[in-house]
């Protein structure tokens, strides 16, 4: 069943699917800990908050905010989208550039965590794992 994404349903669906390879996955090696602010969702509340964290060496995605995060990152759904769902670092780079994502905070910590992230057959599978859950 695919749920749209950042929905409660995506959340909890792409929750499983980690936890489905949470034994198999490697570990992020960059500590991050960021809050989203997504504009123009398809459903409900705007602006829409988001929580990034990677402290414990694994991807945790909620709804909501974190305390005393490294960063905040505010962006469109769309945007949002390519790189959550699509893993579009051009993408991202391009909406960057064009003024669609705007960072507040520690700007190294979100490089860093781009060119980190586990990138093996496992974090592959998880990715279109997460892809196939994910509404058109």
């Amino acid at each position: 069943m695919s749920h749209p994404f950042l929905s409660p349903e995506w959340i909890a669906a792409a929750k499983g699917i980690r936890t489905k390879y949470a034994d198999k996955a490697a570990k992020v090696t960059t500590s991050i800990r960021l809050n989203g602010v997504v504009t123009d969702t398809p459903f409900g509340a705007e602006p829409l908050n988001i929580a990034l964290d990677t402290s414990t060496g694994t991807v945790q995605l909620d709804l909501g905010s974190l305390d005393n995060p490294d960063l905040t990152i505010t962006t469109d759904y769309q945007t949002a989208h390519k790189i959550f769902v699509e893993q579009d670092q051009a993408g991202a780079m391009q909406a960057f550039m064009g003024g669609r994502i705007k960072v507040q905070g520690d700007m190294m910590k979100l490089m860093a965590l781009q060119t980190q992230m586990p990138d093996d057959d496992i974090a592959k599978q998880i990715s279109a794992e997460i892809n196939d859950v994910t509404a058109r």
